[in-house]
C-alpha cells in the first residue's frame, strides 16, 4: 500500500477533474472551510445553488470584502471531491455555552445530517481553551479559560462527538504565535499541555499546531508522543518551511492514531489580511503567492508518510494561494511526477 503502485494517469485524469478521494488509500487531501462561490465551475455546480446564496460582509484588517457563501447543502457535493474538511468556525466559539447550543452548533448538525458514512471531518477547538491570550478590541488580555480541561470536555468534545460520532476525524488545537517577549519557556509549556492533555477524555484524534518554532522541542514533542497526540506540521505566515518542521521531529510524524496533517495555510513571511486581501474572491490560482518549495515539501511529506505507512491529511486554506482546489491540482501533479521518479529508480 506504501509503494507507488497506485499511482498512474486516472489519478491525474481525476485531479484535472478536482476529483481527489482516490488518490491513495492512506492520501486524504480536503480544504479549511468551504462553500466559497468562488468555487462554482470546479467543486460546486453554478445551477444547484443560484437561487441560495447569500452574502456577508467580512471585515480583515482595515478592508471589508463582500462574501458570497453557498447553502450548507453543498458539503454533499463537497464530498464527491474531497475525503476530509476543515471546519473552523468552531474556533471562535464553542458548542455548548450556558447549558444551550450555540449557532455554532445547530450548524454543525446541519452538517452532519448531509454526511455520508465515509465523510470525514476535523475540527479546530474554540480558542478560548488553547490560546494564553485573547484578543479584546484592540489589544490581547489573558484568557482565563486557557487549558481548561473541564470546560473544554463540556463545551466542545462531548457535544461534537455526539454530532458527529464516527464522522469525527480529529480535533486540531491551534496555539497562537508567541512573541520572544512573552514566551514560557518550552519546559513549562510542555508541563502545561501534559496537565491538559492528561485530563481531557482520553482520544486518539487530537492534534495541536504549534505556532511558535521555539516549540518544536524534545520536552513538547515528548508531551504529544506520551499522549498520543499529533503534531501538524504547518505552511504558516511566521513558521520556517514544512521540511525544517519535520527535521525539528527527527525526521518523523507525530501521530494521533496514525494519522498526521500538514496544513497550508498562509504563505511563509505574509500576514493572514495581506493573504487574504491578495487571495480574495477565491477564484483562482495567485501565481506570486505560491512559493517555491510549498507544493514540492508537502508531496515529497506525502511519500514520506507513506513509506512510514502513515495516513496524511493535507488541508488546504484559500489563503496559501488564492484558490484551495487549484492548489490541491498542483500537489496531486507534483505527488504523481516524484511517484514515477520513484519508480524509474527502482530497480
Amino acid at each position: 500500500m506504501s509503494g507507488s503502485a497506485f499511482i498512474n494517469d486516472e489519478v491525474l485524469q481525476c485531479a484535472e477533474r478536482y476529483l481527489f478521494r482516490s488518490v491513495h488509500p492512506l492520501v486524504s487531501i480536503g480544504t479549511a472551510s468551504d462553500r466559497y462561490r468562488g468555487w462554482t465551475g470546479q467543486i460546486y455546480s453554478e445551477e444547484l445553488y443560484s437561487e441560495q446564496i447569500t452574502s456577508r460582509t467580512n471585515r480583515v484588517g482595515n478592508k471589508s470584502f463582500r462574501e458570497e457563501v453557498l447553502p450548507v447543502d453543498s458539503v454533499r457535493e463537497y464530498f464527491q471531491h474531497f475525503k476530509v474538511l476543515e471546519i473552523d468556525y468552531t474556533f471562535y466559539a464553542p458548542l455548548i455555552e450556558n447549558g444551550v447550543p450555540t449557532s455554532c452548533a445547530n450548524t454543525l448538525k446541519q452538517y452532519s445530517m448531509r454526511m455520508r458514512p465515509e465523510d470525514r471531518l476535523f475540527l479546530k477547538a474554540p480558542q478560548m481553551f488553547f490560546a494564553q491570550k485573547l484578543r479584546r478590541k484592540n489589544d490581547y488580555a489573558p484568557n482565563e479559560n486557557y487549558l481548561a480541561s473541564d470546560a473544554f470536555t463540556r463545551q466542545f468534545y462531548e457535544p461534537a462527538v455526539n454530532l458527529l460520532g464516527p464522522n469525527l476525524k480529529g480535533i486540531i488545537f491551534e496555539q497562537e504565535y508567541q512573541r520572544q517577549s512573552e514566551r514560557i519557556p518550552p519546559v513549562e509549556l510542555a508541563a502545561q499541555l501534559d496537565r491538559f492533555l492528561g485530563s481531557i477524555p482520553p482520544d486518539n484524534r487530537y492534534h495541536v499546531e504549534l505556532r511558535t518554532e521555539a516549540y518544536y522541542c524534545k520536552p513538547v514533542i515528548d508531551v504529544l508522543r506520551k499522549h498520543g497526540a499529533g503534531q501538524i506540521l504547518s505552511h504558516w505566515t511566521w513558521l520556517p518551511a514544512l521540511k525544517r518542521q519535520f527535521s525539528r521531529a527527527g525526521n518523523r510524524f507525530i501521530t494521533a492514531g496514525g494519522q498526521a496533517v500538514i496544513r497550508l495555510m498562509t504563505p511563509i513571511g505574509v500576514r493572514y489580511e495581506d493573504a487574504y486581501g491578495k487571495a480574495f474572491p477565491f477564484d483562482r490560482l495567485i501565481e506570486e503567492m505560491i512559493q517555491p518549495g510549498m507544493i514540492a515539501q508537502t508531496a515529497q511529506l506525502m511519500w514520506e508518510a507513506l513509506k512510514s505507512e502513515v495516513e496524511i491529511n493535507i488541508i488546504i486554506n484559500n489563503r496559501a494561494g488564492g484558490n484551495a482546489p487549484r492548489l490541491a491540482q498542483r500537489i496531486v501533479s507534483e505527488f504523481v511526477a516524484m511517484g514515477r521518479k520513484r519508480e524509474s529508480l527502482e530497480p
